[in-house]
């Protein structure tokens, strides 16, 4: 097996980008309950036939979609041992606790956070936005929301973010209590950042109309754009006006790595809590992100729950520093933490950042590629990792081309060449490559802009002359 995983990693380059699975195949995936016992042989034959020739491609060198990052072989094999050892990562006195906590001390010391700030390692940034959201909700709460519950406080409590913020934080917002419409997005500037002016007047609105403002959410690096907000601005006005300041920073906050990119970011080391993912930019398979929080005892009071079958001990196995589930919701907890401890290990912080550096040039080698290219339209700056495009056809009319662009998007999916996405921007489809990609080569994005030119034509040429004839 592992042989076979190495060699399937070193030949990426040669399969599909993504395949579509044949209705066979899904069939097979759809098999009643096993009753009987089968040689693993056979069971791992199952997985070579019905499952590996289908992923979702983003170890491919030409995956851009999403925000979704690649792996690494010993990546890979530290699950393996991780799985082998099979702790719960919960508590106690064990290697994989304080595994954990050290990793959670390197990741304070890259992104330039307080040494004596809490932490977790968590799913991913959207469990990481709910754990940082609920310590400033009972953090800045006027009652014991712990004990009491919201209905306790004598004002509503409201959250500000702009219109481009990641949808996890309207799930926490829902599933903390306060409901989606406590959230108010802010529209943003031009260039998709939060518009601070707007953001005050919305706050002043809201003390003016008896709520709460409790907090303020920032991003480093928005899914749409990159766009990445004023961030010190944010942490002054939250400063100012006794407000959570909460940095989203799910790929964007690794930029600090890069010494030529930690500029981009200053600011969120300010943050009260910052999410970000390790399974992104760090390309580490899934799945790692983490939180940082500031204030450790205001984390630990959120989600301490004393138990008797808990009870700590001096000496032996119930004893230890930390016990990561007074930390966040989950008491059973994987052993995560080793393959970023290994993985870092074994690349170095430093190399990191060159490789963040090097995405970054590769945004902006695809921007001046399409800058240069009548047929292509830039729908947003590039800010840092994710470029936005369309194709813009002479004669059509927007919701032709917006048509056109998606059906541009689904033809280089459907052929396995390469792996965009899309969005809407300001009501218009764009084609969206993020890069968070360390296999990717800068002709893999010549070669994009090749497709896309090539299909565009032959599809405006096509709607053109369905045009004529209608």
């Amino acid at each position: 097996m592992v042989d076979e995983m190495v060699t399937y990693l070193e030949t990426v380059r040669d399969r599909p980008a993504w395949q579509a699975m044949p209705d066979e195949v899904k069939a097979g995936l759809r098999a009643p309950l096993p009753l009987e016992p089968r040689p693993a042989e056979a069971v791992y034959e199952d997985f070579r036939r019905l499952v590996l020739p289908y992923p979702l491609g983003n170890i491919h060198p030409r995956f851009w979609g999403w925000v979704i990052g690649t792996g690494t072989p010993l990546g890979a094999l530290s699950e393996m041992l991780a799985a082998t050892m099979n702790p719960n990562v919960g508590g106690a006195d064990h290697a994989a606790c304080h595994v954990e906590a050290q990793v959670l001390a390197w990741c304070r010391e890259m992104l330039d956070f307080p040494r004596e700030a809490s932490g977790l390692l968590v799913s991913g940034g959207s469990v990481a936005n709910l754990v940082g959201l609920a310590v400033g909700r009972n953090a800045k709460a006027e009652v014991d929301v712990a004990q009491a519950g919201l209905r306790a406080a004598p004002r509503r409590m409201t959250l500000y973010a702009s219109s481009e913020t990641h949808n996890s934080v309207k799930k926490a917002v829902s599933l903390l209590g306060l409901g989606r419409d406590a959230l108010r997005e802010v529209p943003v500037d031009g260039d998709f950042r939060v518009d601070l002016a707007a953001l005050r007047t919305a706050i002043a609105a809201d003390r003016a109309a008896g709520c709460h403002p409790f907090g303020v959410v920032g991003n480093a690096g928005t899914v749409n754009t990159g766009a990445i907000d004023d961030l010190p601005a944010l942490a002054d006005l939250c400063r100012a006006q006794n407000l959570w300041f909460h940095v989203d920073g799910a790929f964007g906050a690794l930029a600090a790595l890069s010494p030529a990119l930690r500029e981009r970011v200053r600011g969120m080391e300010r943050a009260d809590s910052l999410a970000f993912d390790l399974h992104k930019w760090m390309y580490m398979p899934f799945e790692v992100g983490c939180v940082l929080v500031r204030h450790p005892e205001a984390h630990h009071a959120t989600f301490t729950a004393p138990a008797e079958y808990l009870a700590r001990a001096e000496r032996g196995t119930a004893a230890g520093p930390t016990w990561f589930s007074e930390y966040g919701m989950q008491l059973s907890r994987g052993f995560r933490a080793l393959k970023v401890w290994m993985s870092l290990k074994e690349h170095g912080a430093r190399r990191y950042g060159r490789l963040i550096a090097q995405n970054v040039a590769q945004a902006r080698h695809l921007t001046e590629r399409i800058e240069r290219t009548p047929e292509l339209e830039l729908m947003a700056p590039t800010a840092l990792n994710i470029v936005c495009f369309r194709f813009r056809g002479e004669g059509l009319d927007e919701a032709s081309l917006d048509r056109l662009n998606q059906e541009v998007l689904l033809e280089i999916q459907e052929a396995g060449i390469a792996v965009p996405t899309s969005t809407k921007l300001r009501g218009r489809v764009a084609l969206r490559v993020a890069i968070v990609n360390h296999r990717s080569r800068r002709e893999d994005f010549d070669l994009l802009v090749g497709e896309v030119v090539a299909r565009g034509r032959r599809l405006a040429q096509t709607m053109a002359q369905a045009g004529a004839r209608g």
